[in-house]
């Protein structure tokens, strides 16, 4: 039985996001529109026990964001995740901009969410042909997966947002990205050959994010073995 998961949303930080956060249109229809008008939402977050009162009007959060945005240092290209905990109450997350948590000074403060697993995924005629992209097995033991997942969110370097079913194959023993997979790389116009290192954040329960990681050392270190395997292959090949 699947665990239920509690509602959330995340934002990429973009310019001018001090003055005020939009609430994604779905989640404001699914779980906020009818709520009482003047009631504040209360923010808290890892980084200490202070709760943040912050007024929503219509869609967007106002009074009470800057301080909350100056108090945890957050930067444009920054991604926050918002966790819905009941009664206007949200468990708020903040990520750098490749996606690894923002830690605070004490490791017990660590947040939930973590960077968990980073992986590369090329895109080819046969995966956007299947709408079907395979994740390599060392995925398995990454912690903000699971076989009770049912979907994923692969987001861009500009923080625009693709759901993606996922599931487990048997008998391959992997993960998969579908029904979604084809959609991304025809919105970002990717072609045959094209790389992107995804960092998969999430904690077990939530819907994980795939985020195109920008440049990183992990994810530089990816794309050299990637391309160490192409030339070692084509130096034996040359030799044979």
């Amino acid at each position: 039985m699947e665990t239920p998961r509690e509602p959330h949303f995340f934002k990429p930080l973009l310019p001018g996001f001090h003055s005020g956060v939009a609430i994604p249109l779905d989640f404001y229809s699914k779980h906020i529109q009818g709520a009482e008008i003047n009631k504040p939402w209360k923010l808290r977050s890892d980084a200490s026990d202070q709760i943040w009162e912050v007024i929503r009007e219509g869609r967007t959060l106002t009074k009470g964001w800057k301080e909350f945005t100056e108090a945890h240092d957050l930067r444009i290209g920054d991604i926050v995740i918002f966790k819905h905990e009941g009664d206007m109450v949200f468990h708020v997350t903040p990520f750098g901009p490749s996606c690894c948590e923002i830690l605070w000074s004490d490791a017990d403060d660590a947040p939930t969410f973590s960077y968990d697993y980073c992986f590369l995924a090329e895109v080819t005629p046969t995966n956007q042909k299947d709408d079907k992209m395979f994740l390599h097995v060392e995925a398995m033991r990454c912690g903000a997966l699971n076989q009770q997942c049912k979907e994923v969110k692969l987001v861009n370097k500009e923080g625009k947002s693709w759901t993606a079913r996922f599931g487990f194959s048997e008998s391959d023993g992997a993960y998969y990205i579908s029904r979604g997979w084809r959609k991304f790389c025809r919105d970002n116009r990717c072609t045959n050959g094209d790389l992107f290192v995804f960092n998969v954040v999430g904690d077990g329960t939530t819907t994980p994010l795939l985020c195109v990681c920008p440049e990183r050392k992990e994810c530089t270190e990816l794309l050299i073995k990637h391309f160490s395997r192409i030339d070692g292959s084509i130096a034996s090949t040359s030799r044979n």
